[in-house]
């Protein structure tokens, strides 16, 4: 029977050398009492030791839930598995995972996230790990990282290469967990689980499972307890019997910065017109000529950065449904969100669990995706996932890598540099000041995205800028679109140092991209 006890008695249940993996994405779901505790109880007994900590999205953020953060310590935590961990602003200390991980102190890979929910699917199953062909070309592949982020992590891989019916695999060993920690909001006393205060499902059901089929410890936080029976079965996510302890946390925030809104859990609809627009400025510029690649009854996918701008280009122009957005924590159509509350939507049509989504991105499903990029070079690489002066500044690849591996079109945004000023009218957009350096680099410092492989498998690819839009040919990066007020020659072919081409055919790019009064789309 499921038992209702304090977070100092759960944790006290985990032993040295556990492998625990933690359903979380940022402050979104996060089990933070729980982990909080484990981190007072290596404080006060030295134990447990050597713990394994499985992260198929960041547990914690830089903002006020620390999740990760409770466990970073010398002797606690030995290895750490993440599709992405706690990221922010250059203006804040950088968290103690990632002193941690660029010290050397704890074997740490980046996983991507899709991967890390087929690992705990498998293992459930008892399958021989996952066969995957996800990652090939970046990071993930042996050929370049395997996913390690430091060096003694390198020195353990735990991805391999497999030729497997005449193609070229990647595959991931199974590591089992003996210990899940998830959150749900309401828990009757056999230990069911309801979510109706979550902003998502994420993938807690899937890494209970994977733990209980294999004797394991599982751990729900909740908000509150109920009484037996009187759950509507239907709202039931996580049945009891997949529940070991019960941990009560009353004051459990529903994100970062954001104790509760009825909205995110789809509990009250907001009118469309609570929503704020997007800024005017050059990012809403790139992200208006984004959203012409849309078209009415498509859906799409959407990353964080100047792409998560783009359902308030639609909202703007009067058509904030004709799209449906799919986000990787798991909510389908409506409005995702934006800032800290990125990864959560409000008037969502539906919510599924985080693995399912994965599988959908994975096999192509949707019709684009809506990505940023940090750098890309001559042969459209992307990198999002590695900035080595300040690692924190990004979270990783999370899904990025999964969402890209069989996506029909990819479009990707950013700036063509680092911190240029710009003079923006009705009639043009002028550089009024060169950047520090390109984005468009010879080579970027971390391969998530294979422009090679895209050219191979045929995916359409663009990389939308204040400048222009480039496509991704066989020859390279090649202008097709230029900005009013842009000259090619100087503020794209010199300043990428004749990284980025033209095409002979290229044109000029619509005014109404830079009017401050509504555009209309092309949907």
């Amino acid at each position: 029977m499921t038992r209702i006890v304090s977070a100092a008695e759960a944790v006290s249940r985990i032993k040295d050398n556990a492998v625990v993996t933690v359903s979380s994405s940022s402050a979104l779901g996060c089990p933070d009492a729980v982990l909080k505790a484990l981190g007072e109880r290596f404080d006060a007994e030295g134990h447990p030791r050597d713990l394994t900590t499985l992260h198929p999205i960041a547990a914690g953020d830089m903002y006020g839930v620390k999740g990760v953060d409770h466990i970073a310590r010398d002797g606690l935590l030995k290895r750490i598995l993440g599709g992405s961990y706690p990221s922010g602003s250059s203006n804040l200390p950088m968290p103690e995972i990632w002193k941690m991980i660029v010290e050397d102190r704890v074997l740490a890979y980046n996983v991507p996230s899709g991967i890390m929910f087929d690992m705990h699917r498998d293992v459930a199953a008892r399958r021989p790990g996952v066969l995957t062909r996800v990652g090939l070309d970046t990071f993930v592949d042996p050929i370049r990282q395997g996913c390690a982020m430091n060096d003694v992590a390198a020195a353990a891989p735990i991805v391999h290469r497999q030729e497997f019916g005449g193609q070229t695999w990647l595959h991931f060993p199974n590591i089992v967990p003996d210990v899940a920690i998830i959150r749900a909001t309401t828990a009757d006393e056999h230990g069911n689980l309801t979510y109706e205060h979550e902003g998502a499902y994420l993938g807690g059901l899937d890494q209970a499972i994977a733990t209980r089929n294999h004797g394991g410890l599982i751990i729900a936080q909740v908000k509150r307890v109920t009484a037996a029976g009187s759950l509507r079965p239907h709202d039931v996510h996580v049945p009891g019997h997949l529940v070991d302890l019960i941990v009560v946390a009353p004051d459990q925030w529903q994100t970062t910065e954001t104790p509760y809104d009825p909205a995110i859990s789809g509990e009250v609809m907001r009118p469309w017109d609570s929503f704020s627009l997007a800024e005017h400025g050059v990012e809403k510029v790139i992200a208006r000529r984004a959203a012409m690649e849309l078209r009415r009854g498509q859906t799409a996918n959407l990353g964080f950065g100047i792409s998560a701008m783009v359902p308030r280009i639609l909202l703007e122009a009067g058509e904030p449904q004709a799209v449906t957005w799919a986000i990787e924590q798991g909510a389908v159509g409506g409005m995702p969100l934006t800032g800290f509350a990125f990864g959560c939507a409000s008037n969502a049509y539906g919510y599924v669990p985080s693995p399912n989504q994965f599988s959908y991105f994975q096999g192509g499903g949707f019709d684009m995706s809506f990505l940023s990029f940090l750098e890309v070079d001559r042969q459209g690489n992307v990198n999002v996932s590695k900035l080595g002066k300040k690692p924190y500044l990004t979270a990783g690849c999370g899904g990025f890598v999964d969402i890209t591996a069989n996506a029909r079109k990819i479009v990707f945004s950013g700036f063509f540099e680092a911190a240029a000023q710009f003079d923006l009218s009705d009639d043009a957009l002028r550089i009024a000041k060169p950047g520090k350096f390109t984005k468009m680099v010879d080579e970027v410092e971390h391969v998530t995205f294979s422009g090679a492989r895209a050219v191979e498998t045929g995916q359409d690819v663009l990389y939308i800028t204040e400048r222009c839009v480039i496509r991704l040919t066989a020859q390279g990066l090649v202008a097709t679109e230029i900005m009013p007020g842009i000259d090619p020659q100087r503020d794209i072919i010199t300043a990428s140092q004749g990284r980025v081409g033209l095409a002979e055919n290229a044109t000029v790019m619509p005014k109404s991209l830079l009017a401050e009064a509504p555009m209309e789309l092309p949907l």
